[in-house]
Formats: structure tokens, sequence, C-alpha cells
């Protein structure tokens, strides 16, 4: 292939080394800044991708008991026509299901057990169309949900602090109270245990009970519903879609997407992802220092043909080619190596990590303590599209200097000692 010579050149900087002591060495250096970039891409990928993974199964877990977006009155009221505000909000083009709620922070007692939860009375087949814990159990547990039967249904791990099973009685001590003759008496309600549900997701699992509508309008003094849940065509949308509804709904009520109702996590995974990325792109910066170094050495090494190229008519520029030919060459064969390394592991992680298991006798994710128990990966391509560019272009970066120096070689001073 007719190359121009500055590639050809640059190509043979890059594989040089084999022969001589010195240049051994310049060729280990060489191997050492490629592996450096190739270690940092792999690990930038493989890292994101676990996190993408661990965000998008926690995401599920959230979202299967929760809706995206929520439209409530602002004063806790209920709604004056709750099919109403649905159906308004269901112009929007995003939102593809609706469903009446009321929730409200609740005492649920069982003898001398008591634990708070939210206590979130819906209409059963309304909320199938929401949520993924009501369409799984909409024919089952939740099926029992009737007005006036006074059932509950429980997160399975409060359940379990309350010590009850389906059939047993328990006790919601609604907020507020009622005034007798004898002072202000908290208001009680007994309700039978018509079933459980498990979403996975420990703090739903463990703070979160579902009655009828009706009676959680009864129990708690409202008219009706007192807000409306809504679900997206994408879950992502959901802020975006929360400040199109807001102007929209009107004054009376409050819009509230998932990712406020969760702020705290969300914004936890949001800050983590910026850190590590930023973290981890400091060994790709590592490694362009060693092309720099390895560049330095090589224009040090190769003056005496710097010279002579010089003599035989080759332009500064054409030198200072050589030299970004062998860099970027270098900084091309450590990005890919590095996105290989780092697409195999992160699409195998599912392999990788139990045989580590097995081999070291460790559970890295122990079900009883973390929400997950195996470790997901979800590689998305506006990860690693970014930092195979942006490695692309540290590596160019760390060439120019080296190159502009070896095209300031001076041929009479570089040959007097030749």
């Amino acid at each position: 292939m007719n190359w121009p010579y500055e590639w050809q050149i640059g190509w043979r900087y890059t594989r040089s080394g084999r022969a001589g002591r010195r240049n051994g060495f310049i060729s280990f250096i060489s191997f050492i800044s490629v592996a450096g970039i190739a270690i940092g891409v792999a690990a930038l990928i493989i890292v994101l991708s676990v996190m993408n993974g661990f965000q998008k199964e926690v995401r599920a877990k959230m979202l299967a008991v929760i809706s995206h977006v929520e439209v409530f009155d602002r004063e806790g009221a209920a709604l004056a026509d709750w099919r109403t505000t649905a159906q308004k909000a269901s112009q929007n083009r995003h939102v593809v299901g609706a469903a009446p709620f009321i929730a409200a922070q609740s005492l649920i007692a069982r003898g001398d057990e008591m634990r708070g939860a939210i206590v979130r009375g819906i209409l059963p087949a309304e909320e199938a169309k929401v949520t993924d814990i009501a369409a799984k159990l909409r024919d089952t547990v939740l099926a029992k949900l009737e007005p006036g039967a006074w059932r509950i249904v429980l997160g399975i791990e409060l359940a379990r602090q309350l010590r009850v099973s389906a059939g047993d009685q328990v006790t919601i001590l609604a907020p507020g109270g009622q005034v007798t003759p004898a002072g202000v008496m908290p208001r009680m309600k007994s309700f039978t245990v018509a079933g459980t549900f498990e979403a996975g997701h420990y703090e739903y699992d463990s703070g979160l009970a579902l009655i009828h509508v009706d009676d959680a309008a009864k129990l708690y003094r409202l008219e009706g519903p007192s807000g409306v849940q809504l679900k997206l065509d994408d879950v992502n949308a959901a802020r975006t879609v929360g400040y199109e509804l807001a102007g929209t709904m009107g004054p009376g009520l409050v819009v509230r997407d998932w990712t406020r109702v969760n702020r705290n996590w969300y914004d936890a995974v949001q800050i983590e992802k910026r850190m590590i990325t930023i973290i981890l792109t400091l060994l790709v910066v590592v490694g362009a220092f060693n092309l720099v170094s390895t560049l330095v050495m090589t224009v040090t090494d190769k003056r005496a043909d710097i010279a002579i190229l010089r003599t035989l008519g080759a332009s500064p520029r054409s030198v200072m080619g050589i030299f970004v030919v062998q860099g970027a060459t270098a900084g091309v064969i450590g990005t890919v190596v590095g996105v290989g390394i780092g697409l195999l592991v992160a699409f195998n992680v599912d392999v990788i990590v139990p045989a580590i298991e097995r081999l070291l006798g460790v559970t890295f994710l122990p079900g009883s303590i973390y929400l997950i128990s195996r470790m997901p990966s979800d590689p998305q391509m506006g990860d690693i599209v970014p930092i195979a560019v942006g490695s692309l272009i540290l590596a160019f970066l760390a060439t120019l200097y080296p190159s502009w120096r070896a095209s300031r070689v001076n041929p009479a001073e570089a040959l007097r000692y030749e």
C-alpha cells in the first residue's frame, strides 16, 4: 500500500525496539503507555456499565411500586373529579395510564408491634394500569380489596415485622384524632390482612400498605381520591413531563415525578457516576502522560534519523507528522484494546463475578444485606462513545509537544558527533 512516508516511518517507530538495549527500553515504555490507556478505558467502561446496571435494577424495582408522575391537591384534600384530572393529564403524549389514589402516613399495629408505613388507597383495576406490582397481583391479592371489606395488603417485610399473615387482624392509627368527652382520641380502624406483596425494594416492602380507595376515603375523612398517578411511555421523560403538566394542570394541583419523590437516591447516583468518571479518567490521563514520555525518549533516540530526513528535504511539518502518527497509533491501539476488554467484561459480568466468588469462596453482594444479590451490567453507547473519543483526543494531545520538539531539531547540531 502506497502510504505517505510520514505514516510509514511513524508506524515503523511504533514497532521499533526489538534490537538494541536502549530501543528495547523505549519499546517497553511504549507498551506501558498503551497498556495504561487500555486499562483506563476498560475500567471506565466496566465501572460505568455496572453502575448503569445497578441504577436500572433499583429503578425497575422502585417503579414497580410507585408511579412515574403524581398529580395531587396542594392542600391534601379530595379532588373534585379525579377522572377529569386524569383525562386532562392524559392529553400529554407521554402519559399512557392513570389511576386515583389516597396516600397518608399512618401507624399499623398488631399486638405490641407497631410500625410506621405509607397507607395507599387504590382502585385495583385502575392501579394495574400504572404500576407493575398491581398488574401482577390484580387477579390475586388485590382482587380481595373490595369497598367496605376493610382488607389490607402489606409489604412482605412489613408483614414479617408485625408477625402477621393472611387472615390476621391489624389496626391502622390514622393521623389526627377525634374529639370526645374524654379528650382527643386517635382514630383507629381494624383491617384484615388479605395478603402480601414483594417488590424487591426494602423501602417499599417494609413501609407500604395497600387498601381500597373507598376505605381510605372513610378512614382519612376525605370525599374521594386526593390525587392521580400517571404512567409514562418513557421513564426518563418523567422530569420533563412533570414540568409540562405543572404548567397545564392548574394552580391548585401539585405535580411530582419519581425523581423528586426519590430525590436523595436519584441525585446520589448521578453525583457518584460523575465522580467515578472523573476519577477513572485519570487512569487514561496517566497513560497519555506515559505516551509523552515515550515520544520524548524516541525523539531523543532518533535525533540523527531526524537530521538525515531534514537534509534529504523533509519539512518540519513532515517530521512532526511522523511522531504524531507514532503517538496516535499507540493511542488508537490502547483505546481499541481497552474498549474490547471493557465490553467483553461488561457483557459477561454475570458469569465472571460468580466464577470469582466460587474461586475465592466469598459473596460480594449478600442477598440479606444488599437490595440486589447479583452484579448487574448495562453497557450504554452514551458512555462508551465519549470514553473512546476522549481517550483518542488525550492521546492526540499528548503527541503535540514531543512532535513539535522533533520538528525543531537542528540537523547540523544533531549530526555533529555522529
